[in-house]
């Protein structure tokens, strides 16, 4: 008898990546935030599904891509792939090509086992799932009747509270704030050093092909850092770390972190649209290791640049000078764009010796693992072990 991943009400969205128009692998994790509604289709030749279709363009209002989103999602690559049939409508409107039906099969519309070779003997379970911000189920509806079921979807998602309140409360980020981690005097070094040295385009990460490659995208990311290598500094920096944050998260989280992985100093300017979008700080093999990321702001004369959790509410979290905000590396998080100034913080990682063991047999996976920011000498500890 077929297995399938049935998602319930309360159960986690099977997250996935697919093909989309704008990119070849669109993570669904990526649009957390907003309400999504998703419609397994299998195929837009399949029965109702024009019907739906016009259903959903009637009231396409409600897809902004802030309140929420709809993705399609379709298996037929003969019919679908030239995308004719299922033209994205920006914003809000998008069609993935599940083409190794990997979001189908996470998802419940085809069994765990099933394959692009062996799903023809399997017909394709069509459903719609409405999932919350956090990318928990709210609801799965029948693919039936005369609009596919299109008309009970949308008017469920119409139905849902505002997105500070999806919870019914006013969600608070799991976050720890925390002033005074560094002092004023060491927050000026720190900028006064930096603009001594200038600092460099700062790219991020991603899995391509299973490495952990570094990419350059000025929407995606725009930031100049500047790495800290004398020991002297180091020393001052992760002292006051290991003092004052590190406690306060074994104590929030019971996790004791012993290792921390870059000393760099970044600048979010307003003059280069300084800004960080939605992502996750350990989605590569080279940065699964990553536990905890500590921001800490080294001045406060700006407007903008304020941290944000998209799965939590629209809330945004600027920790004042010398201030840190404290975050699972898990957690989806963005930086507004800096609007007047620039914004300085001081931006680690931290893990642990369990962590290290998952880092170390990762690193074959990194390209160019050598010029990594400091954290992958095993030496550089913050702990009692030894630094």
């Amino acid at each position: 008898m077929a297995r399938y991943n049935q998602r319930q009400a309360g159960d986690p969205l099977g997250l996935f990546t697919a093909a989309a128009a704008s990119r070849p692998e669109f993570q669904i994790g990526y649009s957390a935030g907003r309400y999504l509604l998703f419609c397994f289709m299998g195929s837009s030749a399949a029965p109702g599904w024009a019907e739906a279709m016009r259903c959903l363009t009637e009231r396409r209002a409600v897809f902004d891509d802030r309140f929420a989103s709809f993705f399609g999602i379709t298996i037929d690559r003969q019919t679908d792939r030239s995308r004719a049939t299922i033209p994205d409508m920006m914003p809000g409107i998008r069609f993935l090509i599940d083409a190794d039906y990997s979001a189908s099969r996470a998802n419940g519309a085809v069994p765990v086992d099933a394959t692009p070779d062996n799903a023809p003997a399997v017909p394709y379970r069509r459903f719609w799932m409405l999932v919350d911000p956090m990318l928990r189920v709210i609801a799965t509806l029948p693919f039936a009747g005369p609009d596919g079921g299109a008309g009970a979807a949308l008017d469920l998602l119409a139905a849902q509270p505002p997105l500070e309140r999806f919870t019914g409360i006013a969600q608070q980020a799991p976050i720890l704030y925390l002033p005074r981690v560094f002092e004023p005097a060491l927050c000026d070094e720190l900028i006064a050093r930096y603009r001594q040295h200038g600092g460099v385009v700062s790219g991020f990460m991603r899995a391509v092909d299973g490495k952990t490659v570094g990419a350059h995208d000025p929407a995606f990311k725009s930031r100049r850092d500047w790495v800290i290598e004398d020991a002297p500094t180091i020393d001052m920096v992760k002292n006051r770390i290991l003092r004052r944050v590190v406690p306060e998260i074994a104590k929030a989280h019971m996790f004791t972190a012993t290792r921390m992985e870059r000393y760099l100093v970044a600048c979010y300017d307003a003059a280069e649209n300084g800004h960080f979008a939605p992502h996750r700080d350990n989605t590569t093999p080279g940065t699964a290791h990553r536990r905890f990321a500590v921001s800490v702001n080294l001045n406060d004369d700006f407007d903008g640049g304020a941290v944000s959790f998209p799965e939590f509410g629209p809330q945004g979290y600027r920790a004042p000078k010398g201030g840190a905000v404290v975050f699972a590396c898990a957690l989806l998080h963005k930086v507004s764009p800096v609007t007047a100034g620039a914004r300085y913080a001081f931006l680690p990682f931290l893990y642990d010796e369990s962590a290290a063991r998952v880092r170390e047999a990762n690193l074959h996976t990194v390209e160019n693992a050598g010029a990594l920011p400091e954290g992958l000498d095993p030496q550089r500890r913050i702990g009692s072990s030894g630094s």
